[in-house]
């Protein structure tokens, strides 16, 4: 293990980050689980790129029997790309029914913004102060903790406003938040910038999934529209059934976005990611930029992100994540009774976690019991990780076969874990 990772130093540079505080070395996958190079067996209770499992059968026959056939760029004509495109925006709303695919989500957001560039003739973006949303100079910016110390002056035009925090701020209907992007959209417009967009993951899943109502977004979305701008929706991880209510998480908030961007769950792992959009956007964008990307397209990414929309569909994992999630609330919910270490349940789908809390009523986040957890989580044979803007919340996202048994080995591991995490608080 240390060998591998003074490889890793030497060959890939300091500062890559690994999961845990002891790596895990995996060597093979399968469905919902990992294995690492001593055979030991490893519940996947994080990752959501193997969307519809690891080495899904359907996807690893269309990428092999496409990659047997042809792989090229889409300067050639192929008709995977559009059969795809077809399909894909078949879930979406109108006028959501032209796409540009990319090979990562980072892609997919700097398009984006661009997008909203051309369509406002304004640079100023908006987002919240304790997301992600990729690594390419222009879209790192929108990360508050990812802004690069050195760059190209390009923080002048960025916002971050208040995330939203169900368990902290009280906001049950959204209009906080909306008065929020308001005042940064003001403040845009006051500096002579202007104000192009704002984007966020409809989960605000990176900012803990705060729980919200049905519609939540629709006050925010609506000072959007009012002011002439783009509301962007980074569904990356929220998207492709996850929520479980909805296909897209933007649908259960209410809201049409002008773009909808996508990326890791796209192609079950493969590197294929894109955009969606109305065909008035996407023509002005074609106008504006000159755009072209070799691999995003290709009839390989297309082939396997087709065999991920099939799969989810004909297996129904949406109406399962909706299922699983419920189940997994109602078990977290018994374990937050069990221990007042656990200050909050939250779940939208397939996606769920609880908020770690050193007391209950100063709400002080207990930051190194929920790393504590983590690790020891991984060293029980469970995968799983912490985010929102402590970094207290367990982060939950399974692949979506995930189910009841996985389920009951996870929170029955996650009881024990806990029980003597706690003694030592």
């Amino acid at each position: 293990m240390n060998d591998l990772v003074a490889r890793r130093r030497a060959l890939l540079g300091p500062n890559v980050s690994t999961f845990y505080d002891e790596p895990v070395h995996v060597v093979r996958g399968e469905g919902v689980w990992l294995w690492d190079n001593d055979g030991r067996k490893y519940l996947d209770c994080y990752n959501n790129v193997p969307h519809v499992g690891h080495c899904n059968p359907r996807v690893v026959e269309a990428i092999c029997r496409q990659a047997a056939t042809l792989n090229t760029h889409t300067r050639y004509l192929h008709e995977g790309i559009l059969d795809y495109v077809e399909r894909l925006t078949a879930t979406y709303d109108d006028p959501l029914k032209t796409a540009i695919l990319t090979c990562t989500g980072s892609e997919a957001n700097d398009i984006a913004l661009r997008m909203a560039e051309a369509m406002t003739g304004k640079r100023g973006i908006i987002a919240t102060d304790a997301t992600y949303h990729g690594n390419t100079t222009l879209v790192s910016h929108l990360s508050k903790s990812n802004v690069p110390e050195v760059g190209f002056g390009l923080g002048q035009y960025f916002r971050h406003v208040e995330a939203p925090d169900s368990y902290r701020i009280p906001d049950p209907d959204g209009q906080r938040f909306a008065e929020k992007v308001q005042e940064a959209i003001d403040d845009l417009e006051r500096s002579g910038i202007g104000f192009a967009a704002l984007v966020v993951c409809p989960l605000f899943l990176n900012e803990g999934f705060p729980a919200q109502a049905q519609g939540w977004l629709k006050p925010a979305a609506e000072a959007v529209k009012r002011a002439g701008g783009l509301l962007i929706c980074d569904e990356v991880q929220s998207g492709f059934g996850r929520c479980g209510t909805h296909f897209w998480a933007h649908q259960k908030q209410g809201v049409t976005p002008d773009v909808v961007t996508m990326g890791k769950p796209m192609g079950n792992g493969h590197p294929v990611a894109g955009l969606v959009t109305s065909a008035e956007i996407m023509a002005r964008f074609r106008k504006s930029f000159r755009y072209f990307n070799t691999f995003g397209g290709n009839p390989v990414s297309c082939a396997a992100a087709m065999a991920v929309l099939e799969e989810l569909q004909e297996k129904k994992l949406q109406a399962h994540a909706e299922k699983m999630g419920l189940l997994a609330h109602q078990r977290l919910t018994e374990l937050a009774g069990k221990y007042p270490v656990i200050g909050d349940v939250r779940q939208s789908g397939m996606v769920f976690g609880a908020e770690f809390v050193l007391d209950r009523d100063s709400k002080e986040p207990a930051v190194a019991f929920a790393d504590r957890v983590v690790n020891q989580m991984r060293q029980r044979g469970i995968i799983l990780s912490k985010l929102g803007r402590y970094k207290n919340t367990l982060k939950i996202r399974p692949p979506m076969p995930f189910a009841e048994e996985h389920l009951d080995l996870l929170m029955t591991t996650l009881d024990e874990v806990i029980g003597e995490a706690a003694v030592s608080i």
